[in-house]
């Protein structure tokens, strides 16, 4: 260990035992399904701060029960978000201290907390971040794939065709994608996934992480399909993949639908939307979804 990275006994921290809280505003990290994550720097800020804004108040009442934490909470979520950015802003103004927890992991990352802190920023008030507990960097350190550069999308379109878009407008250089994905949904995905990188694509789905039933699944992405159609999937989804240059480029050049679509007008003599249509057929895909593709491989032509 370098003299850098050394861990210092000097509390730089705005927060310590024998000082009060400085004014302002606290991103805690809460944990994302063990308990023993929480950090005592968390705890004692919790304790300390005037009110605690949180996404869900009766998630994170469980939590606070657990640690015999009285500080008052107030909701702060997607929907009140603000408004609420308003109120909070001003009782930072006068001096407040207030912190922001999600439901789970880290506030700003999938979660409310962006938003309050740009406000609080603006309006020249200081920001401390309380690390701890995050679902995606816990599922990157762990998934066996690139850490040295990542990107973390948050999650995917929930719609297909927007979603197979957000896929293919992926970098194909080695680098580690990360997404939250929802448990009734990864079946598709996964789909979409094959669909745009083949079926050897590997792919990592870290799923129910630091809860008791914490699982890795690591393969192509077509053997991960196989095994959960098998069976009825449940829990938090972290999906992983690190697609290739090489990877890529076979799967297009299979898979180019404005190639056998030029075939067919050229050979057949038929017009643009009837060799779709064949193309569609052949493929066992919806006239749409070819549309969509065809306009895509056009668009990258142009």
């Amino acid at each position: 260990m370098t003299a850098e990275a050394e861990f210092s006994t000097e509390v730089k921290s705005p927060a310590s035992a024998n000082k009060p809280l400085a004014p302002g505003l606290y991103l805690v990290a809460t944990p994302i399904g063990n308990l023993e994550d929480i950090t005592l720097r968390a705890l004692r800020i919790l304790r300390s701060v005037d009110r605690i804004a949180c996404e869900d108040t009766r998630q994170t009442q469980k939590l606070l029960n657990h640690f015999d934490i009285k500080t008052p909470t107030v909701s702060y979520h997607m929907h009140n978000e603000l408004a609420r950015t308003e109120e909070l802003t001003a009782e930072l103004k006068a001096g407040g201290r207030i912190a922001v927890v999600s439901d789970a992991g880290t506030p700003g990352i999938a979660d409310p907390g962006g938003q309050i802190a740009q406000a609080a920023i603006a309006a020249g008030i200081d920001v401390f971040p309380v690390p701890g507990a995050n679902a995606a960097i816990s599922g990157l350190i762990a998934s066996g794939l690139p850490t040295e550069c990542f990107t973390f999308h948050g999650f995917l379109p929930a719609k297909g065709g927007q979603r197979k878009t957000a896929l293919e407008a992926l970098p194909r250089d080695g680098a580690t994608h990360i997404f939250y994905e929802a448990p009734h949904r990864i079946e598709d995905t996964l789909a979409d996934l094959e669909t745009v990188f083949g079926a050897t694509q590997h792919v990592v789905i870290a799923r129910e992480l630091t809860k008791l039933h914490e699982e890795f699944l690591r393969g192509p992405v077509a053997e991960l399909r196989k095994t959960l159609a098998a069976r009825t999937v449940r829990g938090e989804i972290v999906l992983l993949l690190a697609p290739t240059v090489a990877e890529a480029t076979a799967k297009e050049q299979r898979a180019s639908i404005a190639v056998e679509v030029a075939a067919l007008m050229k050979s057949e003599g038929i017009s643009e939307m009837d060799a779709l249509k064949r193309v569609a057929r052949d493929r066992g895909i919806g006239k749409s979804e070819a549309y969509r593709e065809l306009q895509r491989e056009q668009n990258r032509l142009r």
